[in-house]
């Protein structure tokens, strides 16, 4: 018995251990990657960085912040962001990250810190969002990840009015790792899910309208055209006549005298 608990201890002990080991690490910069300074403040104006692109940009309280990134199949992306305050608040703020597809669909999150609160006192708030894997094709009402853009939006959610405004330094890192192995989808997307931000071609000329067709006059203009439909017509007319006469003929009877 004794043998049997201490087994079981042990096999608990190693989990523990692999536990950490087995979840994603916090994003960090890749070695040499240019620090981008900028954010977006739309999806269309979202800035582009790549996965491991540390991002130091700064900002006014109650901002919202834009940055696209590309995802390819099989990867896994966890988006880290850390928020500095530049000074001390009034009260405390709820703070939320969110990422999106290229077709605008929420994603969720599986891991991090999505929508922390920050307390008054304190200098700074984490927030963290790790991805599903991204598939290489799915149904179209699954909403499962797909290779294409991503966007990521910083904002602030619930704070007090006196602290909108407020000065604050953001740090962004969007991380990447391949999960490995065979996907077991049966598909593959046809194009990577990219919005169409271009538009349409200004036309140099104003088009020529057409010549409107001219009405007819004559006193038959106002009749409709011979159709199929105004054969069936007459005929049902002439039967409907022909079955009355019959049934006149087959109920009349003789006066009595």
């Amino acid at each position: 018995m004794r043998t049997l608990i201490r087994a079981a201890a042990a096999t608990v002990a190693a989990g523990l251990a692999l536990a950490p080991s087995a979840a994603l690490a916090a994003p960090s910069p890749s070695p040499g990657a240019t620090t981008v300074a900028k954010a977006g403040t739309s999806f269309l104006t979202a800035t582009t960085i790549d996965a491991g692109q540390p991002v130091r940009v700064g900002a006014s309280t109650g901002d919202h912040l834009y940055w696209s990134f590309r995802a390819e199949a099989g990867q896994v992306h966890e988006v880290g962001v850390t928020v500095t305050f530049g000074k001390p608040r009034s009260g405390a703020s709820t703070w939320t990250v969110d990422v999106f597809d290229g077709l605008r669909r929420r994603q969720a999150c599986t891991a991090g810190a999505q929508t922390p609160t920050a307390e008054a006192s304190a200098t700074g708030v984490t927030l963290g969002c790790t991805l599903r894997r991204v598939r290489p094709w799915a149904e179209p009402w699954s909403g499962d990840p797909l290779p294409g853009v991503y966007y990521v939006r910083l904002s602030v959610t619930d704070l007090p009015e006196p602290d909108l405004g407020a000065p604050i330094d953001v740090d962004l890192v969007v991380g990447a790792t391949d999960s490995g192995g065979a996907s077991g989808d049966d598909g593959e997307l046809a194009a990577p899910l990219v919005p169409n931000t271009r538009a349409g071609t200004v036309l140099a000329a104003e088009p020529t309208p057409e010549p409107a067709a001219e009405e007819e006059t004559d006193l038959t203009g106002w009749l409709p055209e011979a159709g199929s439909r105004w054969v069936w017509t007459g005929v049902g007319g002439v039967l409907a006549a022909v079955a009355g006469v019959a049934g006149f003929a087959l109920t009349r009877r003789p006066r009595r005298r």
